[in-house]
């Protein structure tokens, strides 16, 4: 498994509890897929992300950023978002 920021961290925890995953946040590896084959999330799922990076981070995801599949590929690239447009 590789290196995670303290965002990472968070978020894989985050993750877990919002979505009530059968999964424990230190298996999710940073940069597996969140979607399809990596944690097979959905788009109801990236809905409920993105309300709880809100909440936390103060940190708005809008449904029609085209920037969406690449913010929401793997947790690194969730966390390297988050950390450059936290507010929080």
């Amino acid at each position: 498994m590789s290196e995670r920021t303290q965002t990472e961290q968070e978020l894989a925890e985050a993750l877990v509890e919002a979505l009530n995953l059968d999964v424990d946040a230190d298996a999710i590896e940073p940069e597996a897929p969140l979607f399809g084959d990596g944690l097979g999330l959905d788009s109801i799922d990236a809905l409920e992300i993105a309300m709880e990076v809100s909440r936390r981070y103060g940190v708005q995801l809008r449904a029609d950023d085209a920037d969406n599949q690449q913010v929401f590929f793997s947790l690194r690239s969730l966390a390297k978002y988050v950390d450059q447009h936290r507010t929080r």
